[in-house]
């Protein structure tokens, strides 16, 4: 599921007490490790979860901080992953004379393994439930949106007490929108080195026309290893290879950090996502995907510094369009009105329970009804819609590090409280190389699309260009800025205020110019619907935690999650689609299509096809409910072994933000036979390959 910076059949009930009984017989939810529904997994499968299972798992288990998952599998830090998530970093390590994307990577040595700049890996380590902590700042009969202040600065509190304790990275979550908060305490990785990965071509085959479909025929895995100074980290627990592989009906797990999804989201709310939310996003990607095909075409290194992009914009284009598409679909809409409407009929019956929770729809639908009317500014000034520049992302970062530095830690922005500030400086200092021809056209690209959503004669518009167009101001910006060189990013950070403030840098004034709206409406939308959104949603969840417990699992929130299914195909247009494909498939696809892009196969592959055993599985699908942010996770036997490696989700889990149908919902897989096949046969990684299997 190739979502990374974007994170993401329709419309589950949630609020539906039927279909939440419902939820414990499917393979359905994306389960917090201390709310595993062990007596449901038992009863349909005959497998028991027990402690030490899950204390494994979670300790082998790896998230990456730029929108992934992995694992450890190898007792000498090695961890597995997908291409599509270290993408990044092989254009930043690559040159025009090496690219990695075209030609792989195979690191036959230690001393061979590339540093990753900037990537941060998080192992967690415990679970704390805090709610009682943070829900005791509030004052009785404050507003929504001093609560949800008090509510910021407590969580500050509990982060900096947790890192000062412990030293591990600490942050608060908020589970159920409001309902719960809990304490995840991680152990920081930031020395990770790259070990392995395939062809671009190869690990995207099929590319875009086969992105989210099935049958799939990718290499989307990647290996990287995980060093502490110096030295290979010897990680406590990870995930055996299995050379056997799954079989059709096995019981699998996954277990990895999904994004974000919107299952508890009420009809006003969902509304408001189709109507408004979601056509901005659209319109936005959109810009960007023809951006980047114009430059691109320009040549061979134009296509290697944008085609990491393209991919990410694309891939978010097809699941925003299928969110959108789902959200239109009358029958689905009314259903969902109607489950509502019966929790909320349910509720009215008892006079106690409509004091405490009746209101909380109405104050929802009030609260998104008035959002369209600044999530226009929100999505330029404070969400950079505007200003896609990783230089104007520099200038952003100095200007509001040295405001939020003048402040107590408790009231500052949450991304630069101590607790987070480690992990904030890994990206401003990273010293991956920027295009500046790229840059110019990004931002061009992005100060058009503030005009078109704002208009020419909007007051800060007309600031920002300063009387030029995108094109010319954005060549002025660039051109103009020191913030390409890290030194000066650093010694303008210890600066401090002063220094951001007497700054002539081009981008820091606008930086500096734009950032009182930016934090306004960023204050509006804490206040005026995060807020009323934190009181009314953990209503919402109040009332469905009395009926069902703990058998309601929370929105997810790129924390570690697990969830089971098995290996399963699904009818597909009446035909049944078979749950395996094999290397021998990767090759008649090829064939079929007379081997022209993007069904092209690398020279490599085909040289040593005479190698390969083409009956070995390749990818395959099951029931396991995953979402953007589960790219890179292992998929596990009960015996904790690696059988696959999540990629990707088929075309019905699009809706999967808002709905999991067990019935076609599918999880996609990389076959652990499979790669382990080419890894020996096709780049002749026979060292690595014995470091996984060596166990």
């Amino acid at each position: 599921m190739k979502l990374r910076k974007f994170f993401s059949a329709l419309l589950l009930a949630l609020f539906s007490l039927q279909t939440l009984h419902i939820t414990a017989l499917a393979d359905e939810g994306m389960w917090p490790f201390n709310n595993v529904p062990r007596a449901e997994i038992k009863k349909k499968y005959g497998f028991e979860v027990t402690d030490e299972w899950l204390n494994k798992v979670r300790l082998a288990s790896v998230r990456f901080n730029n929108g992934g998952s992995g694992s450890f599998v190898s007792p000498n830090g090695l961890v597995l992953t997908n291409y599509h998530i270290v993408e990044d970093i092989v254009g930043e390590v690559s040159t025009p004379e090496k690219d990695l994307a075209k030609e792989g990577f195979v690191a036959k040595t230690r001393a061979e393994e590339i540093k990753a700049p900037s990537l941060e890996l998080n192992v967690l380590q415990s679970i704390e439930d805090v709610t009682a902590r943070v829900n005791g700042a509030v004052k009785a009969g404050t507003t929504d949106a001093a609560a949800f202040a008090a509510r910021t600065a407590e969580i500050a509190a509990i982060e900096g007490e947790s890192l000062k304790a412990t030293g591990l990275r600490s942050d608060v979550v908020t589970l159920y929108q409001g309902g719960q908060y809990n304490l995840y305490r991680y152990k920081k990785y930031t020395d990770v080195r790259l070990v392995f990965v395939p062809e671009f071509q190869a690990a995207f085959f099929g590319g875009d026309p086969d992105n989210f479909n099935f049958p799939r025929f990718n290499i989307d895995m990647a290996l990287v290893r995980v060093y502490e100074n110096d030295q290979p980290v010897r990680p406590e627990h990870y995930f055996k290879w299995s050379t056997a592989g799954a079989k059709e009906g096995n019981l699998v797990f996954v277990t990895g950090n999904p994004g974000s999804t919107s299952r508890l989201n009420t009809v006003a709310h969902l509304e408001q996502l189709r109507d408004t939310s979601i056509p901005i996003i659209i319109r936005l990607l959109e810009r960007r995907e023809a951006m980047l095909k114009k430059y691109m075409v320009l040549g061979e290194e134009q296509t290697r510094q944008g085609q990491n992009e393209l991919n990410g914009v694309q891939n978010a284009l097809k699941v925003y369009r299928g969110q959108l598409r789902g959200l239109k679909d009358p029958s689905l809409m009314a259903r969902k009105t109607k489950e509502e409407q019966a929790l909320r009929k349910s509720i009215a019956a008892n006079p106690e329970r409509q004091k405490l929770y009746g209101d909380a729809w109405d104050a929802i639908a009030s609260a998104h009804k008035a959002y369209p009317s600044f999530v226009r500014e929100r999505r330029i000034f404070e969400q950079m819609g505007g200003f896609n520049s990783t230089l104007f992302d520099f200038a952003r970062t100095l200007v509001r590090l040295a405001a939020e530095n003048e402040k107590p830690n408790a009231e500052r922005l949450p991304e630069y409280t101590d607790a987070r500030r480690a992990s904030l400086e890994l990206g401003l200092y990273s010293p991956a190389p920027i295009h500046e021809d790229f840059e110019k056209l990004k931002l061009a690209d992005s100060l058009g699309f503030m005009v078109e959503l704002l208009g020419a004669d909007n007051a800060l518009v007309k600031q920002v260009l300063d009387g030029k167009s995108p094109e010319a101001r954005a060549n002025e910006l660039i051109t103009g800025t020191k913030l390409k060189n890290v030194e000066f990013r650093k010694e303008l950070a210890k600066g401090g205020k002063a220094a951001i403030d007497a700054s002539t840098d081009p981008m820091i004034v606008v930086a500096r110019l734009i950032d009182p709206k930016a934090r306004e409406v960023r204050k509006r939308h804490e206040s005026e619907l995060t807020g009323v959104e934190r009181a009314n949603y953990a209503k919402i969840a109040r009332a469905l935690f009395e009926t069902e417990g703990t058998k309601l699992y929370p929105d997810a929130t790129f924390t570690l999650r697990l969830s089971y299914g098995a290996v399963e195909g699904y009818m597909e247009n009446g035909k049944k689609v078979p749950p395996f494909t094999t290397l021998g498939g990767l090759y008649a696809r090829s064939d079929s299509f007379k081997q022209q892009f993007p069904y092209n196969l690398p020279a490599r592959w085909m040289e040593k096809k005479k190698d390969v055993n083409l009956n070995t599985p390749f990818n395959f699908v099951s029931t396991n409910d995953i979402i953007g942010g589960n790219s890179g996770s292992p998929t596990i036997n009960q015996n904790g072994e690696l059988v696959g490696l999540i990629f990707d989700g088929n075309i019905q889990s699009l809706v999967g933000d808002f709905m999991y149908d067990g019935s076609v919902n599918r999880s996609i897989s990389v076959d652990s036979r499979g790669m382990l096949e080419i890894l020996k046969n096709v780049f002749n990684a026979n060292e690595i390959a014995a470091e996984l299997t060596a166990s």
